[in-house]
């Protein structure tokens, strides 16, 4: 089992920046590859970010291509996600998930399992 805990949300104006941390604890965080959604408000969870195990190749969502980044610490069990000129159609909360194997993707359903998610909200 990994239980999988996300911190650094909050409100910033439209333009700021936020860095997000996944933190991992029960099992090899190594062995999982680490995705970040979000879902706002009646909308479905949708895909921003993965990064394979290895801390490789990475992927992103159009909508945040070239703000947002993704990372990894393997020695410290944390996934990161750095938010930079946020906007307002950025606000969601986002969650973390980890899947076990080395590649990463898109896809939600493949992805073992979740943290509780931070609310991060961008106002205008």
């Amino acid at each position: 089992q990994m239980q999988l805990v996300e911190s650094g949300g909050g409100s910033v104006q439209a333009g700021g920046s936020l860095r997000l941390s996944c933190v991992a604890s029960g099992t090899l965080f190594s062995s999982y590859a680490v995705g970040w959604f979000r879902q706002a408000p009646g909308k479905e969870r949708e895909f921003v970010a993965a990064i394979p195990w290895s801390g490789g190749s990475t992927d992103y969502a159009d909508s945040v291509k070239g703000r947002f980044t993704i990372s990894r610490d393997n020695a410290k069990n944390t996934a990161y996600l750095q938010m930079n000129s946020l906007k307002p159609e950025d606000t969601a909360v986002y969650y973390c998930g980890a899947k076990w194997g080395s590649s990463s993707t898109w896809a939600s359903y493949e992805y073992d399992y979740w943290g509780q998610g931070t609310q991060v909200t961008v106002s205008s």
